[in-house]
């Protein structure tokens, strides 16, 4: 029950906002509609003039969602609405472009609100005013943005340990005379040892007869 209301009262919102446009009020008058592909419109003039209608629906609507008294289904209704006029703008700034006019789309930065703060959204859907704060949508940018810490820490210790020299890995041990003679002494024993099992096993008493622990030639 709670739905239908929210969903009568959109509906009478809507009927308000056409009833303005049809008295005048708006900012078209009654019959003239926008076309619904930018694609048919061949005038340049007219072009331009549909584009400045649609920013004028956009800023009306963005500021309307600001509204505490809509409820969580009007709020959803008017940012898909944003949204959609988001992208007949693309259409019709496309359509510009292709009628010779002026490139919208290279001057165009980053969708700011109003707090300078930078409109989120996900795969290029944005959210709005109160559409921010909606059920499961706040939940969402929470859990985005502790990826992204998270993300950013380990991209951190990476770099940490990027750019380390070889001694951090061990590969300069072998430089190290001290280190040298000891692994070289602990070599001995362990060749003198199985040398020595090698004489028993083959009965060879006399160890001039075994072999001698090699030593590098200089």
């Amino acid at each position: 029950m709670a739905r239908n209301s929210e969903k009568a009262q959109s509906m009478l919102y809507r009927f308000r906002e056409q009833q303005a446009i049809d008295m005048g009020i708006g900012t078209r008058q009654k019959g003239d509609r926008r076309p619904r592909m930018a694609g048919s419109c061949t005038s340049l003039k007219e072009a331009e003039r549909w584009r400045g209608d649609i920013m004028r629906d956009i800023s009306r609507k963005v500021s309307k969602i600001q509204d505490v008294s809509l409820t969580d289904y009007q709020v959803r209704d008017l940012n898909d609405e944003i949204n959609q006029l988001f992208r007949e703008k693309r259409a019709w700034e496309n359509q510009i472009v292709n009628l010779g006019g002026a490139n919208y789309k290279r001057a165009a930065g980053v969708m700011m609100d109003d707090e300078g703060r930078e409109v989120p959204g996900t795969r290029g859907y944005k959210y709005f005013g109160r559409a921010k704060e909606l059920p499961g949508v706040k939940d969402m940018f929470t859990k985005s943005a502790q990826q992204a810490t998270e993300e950013s820490a380990r991209n951190a210790s990476f770099q940490m340990f990027r750019h380390q020299g070889p001694g951090y890995f061990g590969d300069e041990d072998e430089l190290d005379e001290d280190l040298i003679g000891k692994e070289d002494e602990e070599a001995k024993k362990e060749w003198e040892r199985q040398a020595h099992e090698a004489a028993l096993t083959l009965g060879i008493s006399d160890d001039s007869l075994l072999p001698s622990y090699p030593t590098e030639k200089v």
